[in-house]
């Protein structure tokens, strides 16, 4: 013991240069330890990064597209190793970044993308809701398979199409029947005959709309239409069904994540933006379009008002066209359209619920193009007074009679006046009051569908012909959407003629005196700019 205590003990009794000389090789000992280990510790996290990353490591982030990561989303026998749309926000054109908005958008882990199986967008039989849109159209493929496929990637499985003019030729045809889930329904004679036997015909809602040239000839189609989607949406199993026009898109804000079957678990009903060009070249609106211009439902009534003059700018309405969006509705009992922007029921007055967040994008006027092809479809004199029997909106009417009356450059500087924004002061003040908006995701949505070949994969593999009775339905209905004479236009009907239409009214409302139906709702524009308005 006294030997291991004088062991102890002789430690510190070292001479001086002794200690010294040991205490250095002890610091440079630990410093060149310390160096090893900062140098180590990266080059590790590193390396444990790669590996995570090449194996996978359990992350389903949807913005990194890896082959082990993703391989279960490929289609069986595809060298693809992804989803179509699943590549990485920076495989984008470069012009898609130049926003830190967009940016922001594929970092983001607040919204994931709900993709599916395969290539022909198969779903699982257990997916809930079923829902499916229903649209009328004369669109080209250019228009109607991006439109069609965003909304497949939100959560869409069937889709009842209505189809005339150049949408019902034999080359959209064909690749729009090949589609899994698609039902074209064309405007034939059998069809019209068909429709002249539905109870819209006799009912008092719609009435207001009846032999009307145009866009009331339209919305009553349109309603028709809606009808019979009712009754297909039902056999083929449907939980829910939208309206929607092939130049709108549903923008599921508000949802967890970026899908419109998500947002229906919740609630039923939506409103809308409209679209702000700042272009007069656009060619493509759902891959150049990005800013939108708030419904009155999601500003502060002050900031509405307030702005309303420089958010009009000399336009008739705050929006250019329709402001009281569209709606969705669950499939039920006694479900009926209530024109072509709501849904009732004959036997009960359904609960609406209006969203916070989402919204329906409408491109509406977003091409120069816009104004001479709407003017093509309608043939009505450019007179103010003809006009209004054309046409239920005050800006179409308005370009109706530019596009009909001006040459192309009075047409363009028009069109630059009231539909571009191209302010660059007033625009970026009407962002900071949050009346203009922007809105990445479809653009994202739609150029990454397009880059991975999904479009031109889809026209390639249509059939090269369709059968004979579908070929005569195409060139019949391709033909029916062509304007007549004006003199005709107004008297045109579906079916039964005026006389027995109105007498059939008639009888129902002295037999039957059904309950107050709802009117059919119009398209309508948000509230007007009025001195008392304001000051309230």
């Amino acid at each position: 013991m006294p030997s291991h205590h004088h062991h102890h003990r002789s430690t510190p009794l070292l001479s001086a240069t002794a200690a010294s000389s040991s205490s250095s090789s002890s610091s440079q000992s630990f410093v060149s330890k310390l160096l090893l280990l900062l140098t180590l510790l990266p080059l590790s996290l590193a390396a444990l990064a790669f590996v995570l990353q090449w194996r996978g490591g359990g992350v389903s982030d949807p913005t990194i597209a890896t082959s082990a990561a993703y391989s279960r989303w490929a289609p069986r026998g595809s060298h693809h190793e992804i989803f179509p749309g699943m590549e990485t926000f920076s495989s984008l054109s470069p012009k898609s970044h130049s926003s830190s908005d967009c940016i922001n958008l594929g970092r983001t882990s607040s919204h994931s993308l709900p993709y599916y199986g395969d290539w022909k967008f198969g779903f699982e039989a257990n997916l809930r809701p079923k829902i499916c849109i229903t649209t009328s159209t004369s669109a080209g493929l250019e228009q109607i398979l991006p439109w069609m496929f965003y909304h497949r990637v939100l959560g869409v499985t069937n889709f009842f199409l209505f189809v005339e003019g150049h949408a019902a030729s034999p080359n959209v045809s064909k690749v729009l029947e090949s589609l899994p889930g698609v039902k074209v329904v064309y405007r034939t004679k059998e069809l019209e005959e068909q429709q002249a036997k539905s109870r819209i015909w006799n009912e008092t809602w719609l009435s207001s709309f009846f032999y009307k040239p145009c866009n009331y000839e339209l919305f009553v189609k349109q309603s028709l239409n809606m009808e019979m989607a009712i009754v297909m949406a039902r056999d083929a199993g449907m939980e829910w069904i939208l309206h929607l026009d092939t130049d709108e898109l549903i923008h599921p804000a508000g949802a967890r994540e970026y899908s419109l079957r998500q947002l229906l678990l919740d609630v039923p009903s939506n409103v809308d933006m409209e679209s702000s060009v700042e272009r007069d070249d656009i060619k493509d609106p759902f891959t150049e379009v990005s800013m939108f211009k708030k419904n009155y439902d999601h500003l502060p009534k002050d900031t509405y008002f307030g702005m309303y003059k420089e958010s009009t700018r000399g336009n008739p309405n705050y929006f250019l066209t329709y402001g009281n969006g569209k709606a969705a509705a669950r499939i039920q009992d006694h479900l009926r359209p209530n024109g072509a922007h709501r849904w009732h029921n004959y036997m009960k007055t359904p609960n609406e619920i209006k969203l916070e967040e989402a919204a329906v994008l409408h491109y509406t006027y977003a091409k120069f193009s816009d104004l001479t092809s709407r003017r093509d479809r309608c043939g009505c004199k450019p007179t103010k007074d003809d006009v209004k029997r054309c046409f239920m909106l005050e800006f179409d009417r308005a370009a109706f009679i530019i596009a009909s009356t001006q040459t192309e450059e009075e047409m363009l500087n028009w069109y630059r006046e009231r539909v571009v924004w191209g302010d660059k002061d007033l625009r970026l003040k009407l962002l900071r009051k949050g009346i203009l908006t922007r809105i990445y995701a479809p653009m994202a949505i739609i150029q990454g569908l397009r880059e991975s070949g999904v479009f031109s994969s889809v026209i390639a593999n249509a059939p090269t012909t369709i059968s004979k009775d579908k070929f005569l339905a195409s060139i019949d209905s391709s033909n029916s959407s062509r304007v007549v004479s004006p003199t005709t236009h107004a008297s045109r009907k579906i079916g039964r003629s005026r006389q027995q239409q109105t007498s059939a009214r008639k009888v129902l409302e002295i037999e039957t005196n059904a309950t107050d139906e709802a009117a059919a709702v119009p398209p309508l524009s948000p509230p007007a700019w009025t001195m008392t308005t304001f000051e309230q």
